[in-house]
């Protein structure tokens, strides 16, 4: 085990840890930027740690056909070839068979995909995957897991579920470098409590250095997905970390935090940013409005990050359907809110003023007391009192709108301001033009 995972402060079931690395020394909650081919689009190393990141995860997938994991081997690994300092994770591989790709198969060998090359079928193997993560190098490499949509039901899930317990033995007896890399397991299971916990007892078994929550973030209700949270916190080792994959909404991570999980991952905060959204306390900032032409102020006067402190909302609004530096800017500000959150997140915990922190968070997002229900619902498991910050909760139809909302297409003629987050399914590798309505690959 090449870790150390030490809690410093807790508020019923949220912690905050110091989690060692080889390569760092984190704090968490923490949340990690996506950066699919070695490198936060963007933004350099420099400005990420500027900012604070402590964990960039890259892809397997994508890293394994270009550059190679081969030749991130002999160039010394993926922290060297990227110049980055700090810890890093890697994914299976798995997930982007599943989303990206035209998938042929999944057999207990492997997964069967069409090449994006030549159109072959190509297997992509538990022992491979972890061959590929032992040649590029990162801190954490997960697992292969069979990985299915939380929308489907029946049978498949859970054959998925006993699948990915059997994969993780090959994953174990493939993984060479125990000592310097840690191999996360994932609990899959889908909506299923009897599934979920029979995987979550069959990984804690094999004792791995950390555990991950997997098939999340694709398209469930949010009330079944705090609850599959909720499940898998509680019967996860109190000493090793745990991970939800694919979480990236803040409101989400705050939820999930108070839950007890430690570590988050989305492509969210930076491809929002692509498309003119900025984060902020209240929600999210459209700079794409015609609103923001001639606004004079900064994307969040409450927000110390380089972008904040240098530029208005005008200018960023002239850049960022003409210019590349306009998704930059907003890239670095949308990053600089989720690693500052991370650390809120762990001082709060860590200053016993934790309940104070959430009820601030939720007041800022909802200042009409319109908290959702299943946060309400989720916060009580908690433990956390956010009854000041409720108002009666919403009919039940605009409750179904509001836990099953689709992914939202960008309408110049939306208002620049929005107090709800604009969901993206994860399992959509696609975004929306907002302009002719049309899918483009991003």
């Amino acid at each position: 085990m090449a870790l150390r995972f030490e809690v410093l402060g807790r508020f019923n079931r949220a912690r905050a840890a110091r989690l060692t690395l080889p390569h760092f020394v984190c704090q968490t909650p923490l949340f990690m930027p996506v950066g699919t081919q070695g490198t936060i689009k963007g933004l350099t190393t420099n400005q990420l740690e500027e900012i604070g990141c402590q964990i960039i995860l890259g892809n397997t997938y994508h890293l394994a056909l270009r550059p190679t994991s081969e030749l991130i081997d002999e160039l010394g690994g993926l922290h060297k070839f990227m110049n980055w300092p700090r810890a890093m994770l890697t994914d299976s591989g798995g997930f982007q068979m599943v989303s990206l790709l035209h998938l042929a198969d999944i057999t207990e060998k492997g997964v069967t995909f069409q090449s994006p090359v030549d159109g072959k079928p190509m297997l992509l193997t538990p022992e491979e995957s972890i061959q590929i993560q032992n040649r590029i190098g990162a801190d954490i490499i997960m697992a292969l897991d069979d990985v299915v949509k939380t929308t489907i039901t029946g049978p498949r899930i859970e054959e998925a579920m006993y699948r990915t317990l059997r994969w993780i033995d090959r994953c174990i007896a493939a993984h060479k470098k125990p000592n310097e890399q840690n191999l996360f397991g994932i609990v899959q299971g889908g909506l299923d409590p009897v599934l979920r916990d029979i995987c979550v007892r069959g990984l804690v078994e094999r004792n791995l250095p950390g555990y991950a929550i997997g098939g999340l973030a694709g398209g469930e209700d949010k009330d079944s997905f705090w609850r599959v949270v909720a499940q898998c916190t509680a019967l996860l080792p109190e000493d090793k970390p745990r991970y939800v994959m694919g979480v990236g909404y803040p409101l989400d991570i705050v939820v999930c935090s108070a839950l007890g999980a430690d570590l988050y991952d989305c492509v969210y905060p930076t491809r929002t940013a692509r498309f003119g959204t900025a984060l902020i306390p209240e929600g999210v900032l459209k700079l794409k409005h015609k609103a923001m032409a001639e606004d004079t102020r900064p994307i969040d006067p409450t927000c110390s990050c380089m972008v904040c402190k240098n530029y208005t909302r005008a200018y960023i609004h002239c850049l960022v359907t003409k210019d590349a530096m306009g998704s930059q800017l907003l890239s670095y500000h949308n990053l600089h809110y989720m690693l500052q959150l991370s650390r809120d997140l762990h001082s709060s915990i860590i200053e016993e003023r934790f309940p104070d922190f959430v009820r601030g968070f939720l007041q800022k997002m909802f200042p009409k007391g319109d908290v959702p229900e299943w946060v309400c619902n989720a916060m009580e498991v908690a433990g956390i009192k956010i009854s000041s910050c409720c108002a009666p909760f919403l009919s039940s139809h605009d409750s179904e709108l509001e836990k099953d909302a689709p992914t939202k297409k960008f309408d110049d003629n939306e208002t620049a301001f929005d107090d709800k987050y604009t969901p993206i399914n994860k399992f959509d590798e696609v975004a929306f033009s907002n302009k002719n309505n049309t899918k483009q690959e991003l």
